[in-house]
C-alpha cells in the first residue's frame, strides 16, 4: 500500500534478563511473571499487561 504507514506501539516488558523460576512460587526471580504471563505478555492486551505490571511490586516484596 503506497504511502500507508502504520505505527506499531512498543510492548514494553518488565523483563531485566536475570530469568529464573522459583519452584515453589511459580514466579521469575527477575520480573516476578508467571510462566504463563511470560509466555502471554506479546499477544496479551495493553489493559492485560497495565494489570499484571501493577501486581509485580506486590509480588516482589513477599519474596
Amino acid at each position: 500500500m503506497d504511502g500507508f504507514i502504520e505505527i506499531v506501539s512498543t510492548i514494553v516488558s518488565p523483563c531485566i534478563n536475570l530469568c529464573e523460576i522459583d519452584r515453589s512460587s511459580g514466579q521469575c526471580g527477575g520480573c516476578a511473571r508467571t510462566l504463563d504471563e511470560i509466555a502471554a505478555w506479546g499477544s496479551g492486551t495493553p489493559e492485560w499487561r497495565a494489570a499484571v505490571m501493577a501486581a509485580l511490586p506486590g509480588r516482589r516484596e513477599t519474596r
